[in-house]
Order: structure tokens, then C-alpha cells, then sequence
């Protein structure tokens, strides 16, 4: 019965692969593309979590249209350097880009920004969502995140929190946390996210709002303790971590959303090409289990419009948080 059962499962799995295929090439099949192989342009380094999910995004999709999708890493100025990479290549598809959220907020700390974010970009497709996480050292001798803010605002100013840098993803999630639990906390920017982790270890840092895949190395094993998760729901893959707004912080949540851009004007026909290609490989088991394993939700059900929507608002929000915080760079 067991036999009979998974070959069940495994029957309607390939049904439903094979009619999302279906219907997601409906409107894809009238151009040539792609024809040769595709560039996707990382920001942020080998190992980082848009990284991990461009290849994993780029190994599906791969298999989808039968052309290779090399990821090349271009790094430097906080993403500046490949955002312009992506910004400045011809508009035929063939070099597009993984939007993480230093894309919007990059030209948000220049004076004098290179690119606008919004306006010499083509929203292509959402990949993921995913939350952050609030680490506390065990250090500090609390267990719950109320715990860690009652601290807080005994001691005014002297606790610290850590992140890799002025305007990166762990910086603004921490200050979105910490303006919701209206705590006032001293910010040491690290180098690394291994520098990161043996500060909060040390109790150099008393806390780290990360990424839910940078976030798990710092307390699996027991060496930090998750208090919260920022994201709208409890993670699956920790079901015992509350969400911030469960513990009565709704003002504290925020999740990194990862998309495909390209340069401005790329044609309706190949944005919708790789839309859709795009949502069939997340649609893959594999890809869609590794996805799932980095902490994130793919973002299967988020069309082109509301992804650049959502591009928009993201802008605007950071914009905002940003020029209240007061940090610019030269």
C-alpha cells in the first residue's frame, strides 16, 4: 500500500509540474528566446543569500529553457557596481539582474547616486520573500524578546547590535525593530558575517536582527538564542520561534524580497519569457527545497506588475527610514 501510495504522490506531483509548465508558456512561446545563454548579475558575494538562491533560481531555469544561466558575482559599493553592471547591458534579456534590498538602497546613501532604482530598471519577476530573525547573545541572560527590550531600556545607549554595514539588510531590519520596540541601542558595523557572528558570541554585541539564512548558523547549536522572527507567519522550519507581532511588535516586522530586473526598456515579450520560466523552475522540487531550506517562500503567485509595485513602495519606505536615520554617504 505504501509502494501504491507513493507512486500515487509522485503521478500527481508530475501532473501538476507538467500543467503549470503548460499554462505558464501559453503566452511565452512566440519569441525566439532565449537562444544563447543568459547572464544573472549577483550584487552581493558567493555564499550570501541572494547568492545561494540565483543559483539555485539559476540551475532551474536552466532546465527549463535549455540554456545555461551563469551567475557572476559583481561585487562592491554596497551593489552599486553590479546594479550599474545590469543598468548600463543592451536590452535584450541576456544579462539581467537578482535584486536584493541593496538595490533600492544603495543610491539612497550616495549624495550623488549613479542609477535610479526604479527608473533604469525593468521589474522582471519576485523570486522570494524572506524574514529576518532577532539573535540575542547568551550573554545577556535573557530568553524571550521582551526580555531583551526591558533590558534595553534599562541601559540606555549601551547595548549594542550588530550588522555588515551602514544601510545593509541587517541594519535596517535592526532599526526597524528597534524604532517598533522604541529602544535606543549603539550600531557596530562588521566586515564579515563571520566577524558578526563571534561578536554577538563574544557579547561584543548584545543582538543581530538577520536574514533567517544567516541568521541559523549564529544559534543552531546553541551558541545564540532566536527570540523572534520579523516575517508575517512562524517559519516551518522553526516553529518554536514566535513572530514579532505574536509578542506585540506588528510594527517590527519586515521581509527581504529577492527579484529578477533588467535594464530599462527590455521588451514586454522577453520580460514575460522569463517570468515565466522563472516561476516554473521555483516551481521544481528541487529548486523550490532549496529555497525552502534558505528560509524563504517562493514568490510563484507575484506577477510582473506587482513586483514592480512592490519595487516601488520598498523605495519609498527605505527612502524614508533612511533620511530619519540620517545616514549618507559621500
Amino acid at each position: 500500500m505504501c509502494a501504491i501510495r507513493l507512486l500515487q504522490q509522485q503521478f500527481f506531483l508530475g501532473l501538476v509540474i507538467l500543467f503549470s509548465f503548460g499554462c505558464e508558456q501559453i503566452q511565452a512561446q512566440s519569441i525566439d528566446f532565449p537562444n544563447k545563454p543568459i547572464r544573472m548579475i549577483v550584487t552581493t558575494p558567493p555564499g550570501s543569500a541572494g547568492d545561494t538562491i540565483a543559483r539555485a533560481l539559476a540551475q532551474g531555469m536552466s532546465e527549463v529553457n535549455r540554456q545555461q544561466h551563469i551567475v557572476e558575482n559583481r561585487v562592491g559599493a554596497g551593489g552599486i557596481i553590479g546594479a550599474q553592471a545590469i543598468a548600463s547591458a543592451q536590452a535584450d534579456g541576456y544579462t539581467i539582474g537578482v535584486a536584493v534590498t541593496s538595490h533600492v538602497v544603495a543610491p539612497l546613501l550616495q549624495s550623488k547616486p549613479p542609477y535610479h532604482p526604479i527608473n533604469d530598471f525593468t521589474p522582471i519577476a519576485q523570486i522570494i520573500v524572506m524574514p529576518s530573525m532577532v539573535v540575542s547573545s547568551l550573554k545577556n541572560n535573557v530568553r524571550t524578546l521582551k526580555d531583551l527590550v526591558d533590558l534595553a531600556k534599562a541601559k540606555p545607549g549601551e547595548l549594542n547590535f550588530g550588522s555588515l554595514g551602514d544601510g545593509t539588510a541587517a541594519h535596517l531590519a535592526a532599526e526597524i525593530v528597534n524604532r517598533a520596540t522604541k529602544i535606543k541601542v549603539t550600531h557596530i558595523p562588521y566586515r564579515s558575517v563571520g566577524d558578526s557572528y563571534t561578536g554577538l558570541w563574544s557579547g561584543d554585541v548584545q543582538f543581530v536582527v538577520f536574514l533567517t539564512s544567516s541568521a541559523v548558523p549564529v544559534f543552531q547549536g546553541g551558541k545564540a538564542l532566536a527570540l523572534a522572527t520579523t516575517g508575517r507567519v512562524r517559519n516551518p522550519n522553526f516553529p518554536e520561534i514566535p513572530t514579532v507581532r505574536e509578542l506585540g511588535y506588528p510594527e517590527a516586522e519586515s521581509e527581504l524580497t529577492i527579484g529578477l530586473v533588467g535594464p530599462a526598456n527590455l521588451p514586454s515579450e522577453v520580460v514575460r519569457k522569463i517570468h515565466s520560466d522563472a516561476v516554473i523552475a521555483m516551481r521544481l522540487p528541487d529548486v523550490r527545497d532549496r529555497l525552502l531550506k534558505q528560509g524563504a517562500q517562493p514568490a510563484v503567485d507575484v506577477s510582473t506588475k506587482q513586483y514592480g509595485e512592490h519595487l516601488r513602495d520598498e523605495y519609498e519606505m527605505f527612502k524614508k527610514l533612511i533620511t530619519t536615520m540620517g545616514i549618507k554617504q559621500p
